[in-house]
């Protein structure tokens, strides 16, 4: 079992920018490939940027590419996601969430409670 606990969200004007944080319970934090979700009111949970364990590889979704960078302190057992030029559409609960199977196919199976980013114009 891994719990993950995010933290950092919060309400910031349109152009601004915001560190996540996601703090994983498990010592073996490292074997997980770690990835962010987010969902709006209405939509569905869709994916935003996943890391490899190691922290080589990353994917992102293409809207927030170039703004958005997803890092991990193994030692720490955390995963970050910095989000600058922050745009009202990013506005969404966004969730921390870990694979075991590895970075490729990624399909979590644990998940954070999420954390609440709101964007204003």
């Amino acid at each position: 079992q891994v719990q993950l606990v995010e933290s950092g969200g919060g309400l910031v004007q349109a152009g601004g920018s915001l560190r996540l944080s996601c703090a994983a319970s498990r010592r073996t934090f490292r074997n997980y490939a770690m990835g962010w979700f987010r969902q709006a009111p209405g939509n569905e949970r869709e994916f935003v940027a996943k890391i490899d364990w190691s922290g080589g590889r990353t994917y992102y979704l293409d809207s927030v590419k170039g703004r958005f960078a997803i890092s991990r302190d193994n030692a720490k057992n955390t995963v970050f996601l910095q989000m600058n030029s922050l745009k009202p559409e990013d506005t969404a609960g966004y969730y921390c969430a870990a694979a075991s199977a590895g970075y490729s196919s990624f399909s979590p199976e644990y998940w954070g409670q999420g954390t609440q980013v709101t964007v204003s114009s």
